[in-house]
């Protein structure tokens, strides 16, 4: 009976090692590529934030009385973002943040050509101190951090 030589059987596990990092070393440069090449053409189909703000409120999609510092007795505080161009419709997200933890974050869609929005939040007592708002994209791309402060 032919019995296989020892050596061979531990070629085999090394064989299967550089199949596995071969593998991986093609994978990884072709999500490279492709991450490339998203990146490529993406930002033409993104929105473009041409105006954000913080105010006390929004009337007929006009930010009204814009500021940094709010009042909590005012009761709400607003974030406004509007975006021209608005190649094709999106999500947005406005993210707020008090003292660096995520309080609340709000989705909007956007839609061509050009879109205002905004979002709100209600103020308590327990809400004083620095805030910020994150407006980013659906992959988590910031288009802009606006900063604020609520007082007594």
């Amino acid at each position: 009976m032919y019995e296989r030589p020892k050596k061979f059987l531990l070629l085999i596990p090394v064989a299967l090692a550089v199949v596995v990092v071969v593998t991986n070393v093609f994978a990884q440069v072709a999500e490279h590529v492709n991450a490339q090449a998203a990146e490529a053409t993406e930002p033409s189909q993104r929105p473009k934030l041409s105006h954000a703000t913080m105010c006390e409120r929004v009337d007929n999609l006009n930010p009204t009385r814009p500021g940094i510092v709010f009042s909590v007795s005012n009761g709400q505080v607003c974030c406004y973002s509007s975006f021209d161009p608005v190649p094709q419709p999106a999500l947005i997200y406005h993210r707020w943040y008090h003292r660096d933890e995520l309080s609340t974050q709000t989705r909007l869609r956007v839609y061509p050509p050009k879109w205002a929005t905004y979002s709100v939040i209600q103020l308590r007592e327990t809400d004083k101190g620095p805030w910020r708002v994150e407006i980013t994209d659906q992959n988590g791309r910031i288009f802009s951090v606006l900063r604020f402060s609520i007082t007594d």
